[in-house]
């Protein structure tokens, strides 16, 4: 069979723009020359809708595309994914079958998301359809776990629709899970992913086809809009390049703040520069997303601050091709001890005169943002997020946290494969022991462990979700780990008022770890 696969954005909560490149693709030639156009799930509305598909006026619009859809399918068929009312059934996440100006089948997904079960309800799986002589399984990639062997009638091909949002693991889970499938089933196989972004939330694609035999006939580029027929009986397989997982953050980050500028209808994004290495690879990250017309720095030196770090920012700056402003903080910053002091008196300086210099520089970059017509990106990393190392309403500022599910130790590794052909970070913004420069000589280690020790316990706490004892038990020191532990659980109200992140770990902060705050 030869089956028209189509890799593409999806717009949230608007059917009618969906609609555009949908029709496109069925009216296309490439359609005209197969058997099936196969589309990813939740094709017409995106994903995730949460509580705006409680509203009917979508589902009526949906309802209309889909319409629309049916009529220019004449000597045609196609797999398409919306929000659907069911008879007998309510609201479903389906995935509807068109053959010939008709409904063939409605395939409702059966394992839903903890926030689908709020507005969905639970449909019966993967359907098996007779089509051109074939028995096609189709079915949400959630609902696979249902096809084994022996299981029900025997499929002669798979359909897998995915709206998979990316983390650095996932795309090589779904490739082992598809190859054990077809094992299992000796049956071919098609998987199709969305790519783009919704928020905190990215795609990456990735779509695949196999034969019964298990060899890789297509698989498609990540992070790429990309459509291709492909003949499911041929025997030849295609080199099945496995990215490295560097690479695909890379993309993942740059292609989600370009869709959170795009879909938002930002167009310019300011960060403070502080010679460090996280404004360096949040700064580069930016203008790889959206050009560096569009990417402002503030330098923002304090008394505090080295020449080094000034020089750092600037060489970044040149090396990117960014416009940049120096606004130095010392004269504000004694203007705020000076209005403080009949409140504060004697009293010795400490964490509140840290904080205040932090929060004079988001008050900077805000001002800025306001304008000019920009947005703050937030340079906040994991590790820092994890323990509550920053000022809120000061660092923590900003519209966007581009690196905010990335650990210290990720930010240096995808800050020298960024470097990997010449040198865009400053060397030095690497080397050098990093600092918030907040008081003389102030370094991260006066606060935090060192970042490789640190990130290690924080991955088996956090990704592996290992308590104290387990974590002590794999050979760290129990001290060190119940400190570690406790700062995490009682910085959640901080990480709560956070900017919203860009999703690339399997267990991100706000996303998929849901604690309580107290």
């Amino acid at each position: 069979m030869n089956v028209h696969i189509v890799q593409h954005n999806i717009v949230t909560n608007n059917p009618e723009e969906n609609l555009k490149w949908i029709l496109s693709e069925i009216d296309s030639p490439e359609a005209g020359d197969s058997l099936l156009t196969v589309f990813p799930a939740s094709t017409l509305c995106g994903y995730p809708l949460f509580g705006s598909i409680a509203y009917t006026d979508i589902q009526k619009r949906a309802q209309a595309a889909l319409q629309e859809c049916i009529q220019h399918s004449e000597h045609k068929a196609f797999l398409i994914g919306m929000p659907l009312q069911v008879q007998d059934k309510g609201l479903c996440n389906a995935i509807v079958f068109v053959q010939n100006c008709a409904i063939r089948a409605i395939i409702t997904k059966k394992y839903l998301a903890p926030d689908e079960q709020k507005y969905f309800v639970r449909g019966d799986g993967v359907q098996t359809v007779n089509y051109q002589g074939q028995q096609i399984a189709i079915g949400f990639y959630e609902d696979l776990k249902e096809l084994v062997k022996g299981h029900g009638e025997q499929p002669d091909m798979i359909v897998c629709c995915g709206c998979n949002v990316f983390d650095y693991k996932k795309p090589y889970s779904i490739r082992y899970r598809m190859h054990k499938i077809v094992e299992n089933l000796n049956a071919s196989l098609v998987f199709v992913n969305r790519i783009g972004g919704e928020g905190p939330f990215l795609y990456a694609g990735g779509s695949m086809a196999l034969n019964a035999a298990g060899s890789v006939l297509c698989q498609f580029p990540y992070f790429e809009e990309y459509t291709k027929n492909v003949d499911l009986q041929l025997l030849t397989s295609v080199d099945d390049d496995k990215p490295q997982a560097v690479e695909l953050v890379y993309k993942a980050l740059t292609m989600g703040l370009r869709e959170y500028f795009f879909k938002n209808y930002f167009h310019k994004a300011v960060l403070g520069l502080s010679g460090g290495i996280d404004s360096a690879l949040v700064c580069a990250l930016a203008v790889a997303a959206l050009g560096p017309e569009n990417v402002h720095g503030i330098l923002m030196p304090s008394q505090y601050s080295t020449d080094h770090s000034v020089k750092d920012a600037e060489d970044l700056a040149h090396n990117l091709g960014i416009g940049y402003d120096i606004v130095p903080i010392a004269e504000c910053f004694e203007a705020f001890r000076h209005t403080m002091y009949p409140v504060f008196g004697d009293r010795a300086e400490d964490v509140t005169e840290e904080n205040m210099q932090a929060r004079i520089r988001g008050t900077i970059l805000m001002s800025y943002a306001n304008k000019f017509g920009a947005i703050v990106l937030n340079t906040t990393n994991k590790s820092e997020a994890a323990m509550g190392y920053g000022t809120l309403y000061g660092d923590s500022c900003g519209a966007i946290s581009v690196i905010g599910d990335l650990y210290k130790t990720e930010v240096y590794e995808l800050s020298e494969w960024i470097n990997r052909n010449e040198e865009i970070i400053p060397r030095n913004s690497i080397t050098k022991a990093p600092s918030a420069e907040l008081r003389p000589g102030q370094k991260d280690s006066d606060s935090l462990p060192d970042y490789a020790l640190l990130d290690a316990i924080l991955n088996l706490h956090i990704e592996e979700q290992l308590s104290v004892d387990e974590i002590v038990d794999e050979g760290y020191e129990p001290d060190l780990v119940n400190e570690v532990v406790r700062k995490v659980r009682v910085n959640e109200w901080k990480r709560l008022q956070f900017a919203p992140l860009l999703k690339v770990s399997p267990m991100s902060f706000g996303l998929d770890r849901r604690v309580p705050i107290s």
